[in-house]
């Protein structure tokens, strides 16, 4: 969940809806499709949040690597687990294959950083670095919204996109060499 949050900027619905048919090997791409939402109870949906949400990705080298890697043991688990299987495609799921619960995601993560001495951020905030670490990279506020799926690029820019201290470093210091007093 972690890894293709970080490198896709995934929401937490769409992560817990990824599903091995939508990851495509051979044409190196994934499709955002299908998600999974917390009501009452756990709400599956053949659909995304908003138009621009549903969306086709690059499979990155190292994600797929990470993915193959994951649906081998994936296999592997089924094969020892025989008839207490229980049958779904999702990516990210319980080594029976049960489907994971999107609050599981939240409370887990949390977890894993207080245990591991991080700082605490939500989990959602991942979607927030992914934009932020873009942006650093020189992309502009019209790709970060289209890999994060946004449908209005001002969101992308007033809520996702945020400057590290180092890029305000260098925008003085390019306003310095540009100004002469």
């Amino acid at each position: 969940m972690v890894v293709l949050t970080v490198y896709y900027g995934f929401r937490r619905s769409e992560v817990c809806g990824l599903k091995w048919d939508a990851v495509d090997f051979e044409a190196d791409s994934l499709i955002v499709r299908h998600t999974v939402v917390k009501g009452v109870s756990r709400i599956e949906k053949d659909y995304t949040k908003t138009k621009s949400s549903y969306r086709t990705l690059p499979l990155l080298p190292n994600v797929k690597e990470y993915l193959l890697e994951l649906k081998a043991r994936q296999q592997r688990e089924k094969a020892l687990q025989g008839d207490c299987y229980h049958h779904n495609d999702y990516v990210c799921r319980w080594p029976d294959d049960r489907p994971l619960a999107p609050d599981y995601i939240t409370a887990s993560f949390r977890r894993i950083l207080q245990s591991s001495d991080l700082p605490v951020i939500r989990f959602h905030d991942l979607r927030h670095t992914t934009a932020s670490l873009l942006l650093s990279l020189g992309y502009s506020i019209k790709d970060i919204g289209d890999w994060l799926g946004h449908g209005d690029y001002a969101t992308t820019a007033n809520i996702y996109a945020h400057l590290d201290f180092r890029r305000k470093i260098d925008i003085g210091d390019k306003l310095s060499e540009a100004i002469t007093l």
